[in-house]
């Protein structure tokens, strides 16, 4: 694997972990404020802080559970992929950027370099898997060319 890809599995890694752990502390931050409130006088005060509080908890407990499969998207991307066609894991240049093909992380920057870690399931995503270098194709009106696949 170039030294540039393990950079950048390495970054999506820690992309999950980064989710997950701030999925956590949320859920844990929202245990104890639930555990620690007691029922006032003002009943429907405290069952409509109640009902936001289990809001909160669904919704950490669903960023929690797509973060969990974020990290299990990017464990199981073969990481030594040689190939000439454009697939998980591959690293694709194009003259419009550069694109990790792994899990949706945004942009991530390693030794001055920009690159998008996007998924295949992505609308670009979608239109660069299967490509191969030299292959053109447009997106969002601008013209994509493949200059290189690692």
């Amino acid at each position: 694997m170039s030294e540039r890809k393990l950079k950048l599995y390495r970054l999506c890694h820690a992309y999950c972990d980064e989710r997950i752990t701030a999925a956590q502390k949320a859920i844990e931050s929202l245990q104890i404020s639930a555990n620690e409130e007691t029922k006032s006088s003002a009943g429907d005060k405290y069952e409509t802080g109640r009902s936001m509080m289990q809001l909160e908890m669904e919704k950490y407990s669903m960023q929690l559970e797509e973060a969990i499969k974020l990290k299990q998207t990017i464990s199981q991307i073969e990481t030594v992929v040689q190939t000439t066609v454009v697939q998980p894991g591959c690293l694709v240049t194009t003259n419009q950027g550069n694109f990790y093909i792994s899990i949706s992380a945004g942009l991530l920057k390693i030794d001055n370099e920009s690159f998008y870690a996007i998924s295949p399931a992505s609308p670009i995503g979608a239109k660069l898997t299967g490509l191969k270098e030299k292959d053109a194709f447009t997106f969002n009106n601008r013209q994509y060319e493949i200059q290189r696949i690692e």
